[in-house]
């Protein structure tokens, strides 16, 4: 009994015993919730697994980029789901950080009315709710815009109607693959030219050598077309009540692409703002006693050592934008989360669908923290 006693009262045994009790109770309620949810499915007559996966799905998908119909089953159905957040989630962070970028300078610039207009539109975006504005630019693309007999036309080839946005695409035709190919190429060029020029010792010449694999890049390119591709611009025509030809982009994704990306971009540009602040003021009279103009002192001396401050906020607003996609639903963009609630109202699979949509978005984002951080420790000052 003493022995038990002298036990209780040591550190280690005890914190072990408490959190061996601890995930004992964490497992007896996982395990009750488990056995509860099993028994009303069964009383249900709703049996629990995946194969349903395997199935028709029976409903069709408005947009897509790659090939879809209703009679595919539902785990396509998922897949096709995914393609489009990737591709709203990718066009999003691209143009919200070009954007915040420009806004973030805005803010700090002496001109009062650039900076004042900018500050006016991070206050609007930032203190009003992302789904507001998703249904804002909805009801101005479907009701606000002409009919397609009377589209605007901003730039040739481009059409501006309710029926969303018509705009010009490149028909790569025989020689699509090499050409994807050939950019390929020149983006690894331009990706691993610098890091090749520093492991041997040549860090000046690593931009020429980015150029000369993008110029061979489009060689490629171009070799292929004259060995009897043919490259083609294929402009939107008016056909009766709609466009054909060129590409044509929904009021659904035009409308999420936008309320997104001015949303976004709002964020993005307090950080980059905040960033480029916190470095200190006697980096920009060290610029200056060199003579360097105000546009090099920040290209040159503050943004890089912004950058260090910049990227982490920067990954959460990525992650962010993930997770914000899922108010497609409110104007009726099919994303992976639309596709998942439509598959559970159809089959009443309602554990197995959140257990994909958490699976999925859980890999996405622990893969974009990833990412993050490896540039992180990049771009981190090194003393």
């Amino acid at each position: 009994m003493r022995k038990l006693h002298t036990l209780w009262y040591d550190g280690r045994v005890r914190a072990w015993t408490l959190q061996f009790a601890l995930l004992a109770g964490i497992a007896g309620c996982l395990a009750w919730f488990a056995l509860n949810a099993g028994a009303n499915l069964a009383s249900r007559g709703i049996t629990m697994g995946f194969g349903f996966l395997g199935q028709s799905a029976r409903f069709p998908i408005a947009e897509h980029v790659v090939d879809y119909s209703p009679a595919d089953s539902y785990g396509w159905a998922y897949v096709v789901g995914l393609v489009n957040t990737v591709q709203i989630a990718v066009l999003v962070t691209l143009l919200a950080t070009v954007l915040g970028t420009l806004i973030g300078l805005a803010r700090r610039s002496r001109h009062p009315s650039l900076s004042g207009i900018a500050t006016v539109f991070v206050e609007v975006h930032r203190n009003t709710p992302l789904v507001v504005q998703l249904l804002f630019w909805y009801a101005l693309v479907t009701t606000g815009l002409p009919a397609v007999r009377q589209a605007l036309q901003p730039l040739p080839g481009v059409f501006l109607s309710v029926r969303g946005l018509a705009l010009p695409r490149l028909g790569l035709g025989d020689i699509g693959s090499w050409f994807w190919a050939a950019v390929l190429m020149a983006a690894l060029g331009i990706a691993l030219g610098p890091r090749l020029g520093q492991a041997i010792g040549r860090g000046g010449l690593a931009l020429r050598r980015s150029a000369w694999l993008l110029a061979g890049g489009l060689l490629v390119a171009v070799v292929c077309g004259l060995g009897g591709g043919r490259l083609s611009l294929d402009l939107p025509r008016l056909r009766g009540f709609n466009f054909t030809g060129g590409l044509s982009l929904t009021p659904e994704f035009v409308s999420l692409l936008v309320g997104l990306t001015l949303y976004s971009a709002s964020f993005i540009g307090e950080i980059v703002r905040g960033g480029i602040d916190a470095v200190g003021r006697g980096q920009w009279e060290a610029g200056r006693s060199l003579g360097l103009s105000e546009r090099r002192i920040l290209a040159l001396i503050v943004f890089p050592q912004a950058l260090r401050i910049i990227v982490p906020p920067m990954g959460s607003q990525y992650l962010t934008i993930i997770k914000n996609i899922t108010l497609a639903l409110a104007v009726g963009y099919p994303d992976f989360a639309s596709v998942a609630a439509t598959t559970i109202n159809q089959t009443g699979q309602a554990i197995e669908g959140v257990l994909i949509l958490m699976t999925v978005y859980l890999t996405i984002s622990l893969s974009i923290s990833a990412l993050i951080n490896w540039f992180n420790r990049r771009v981190t000052l090194v003393s």
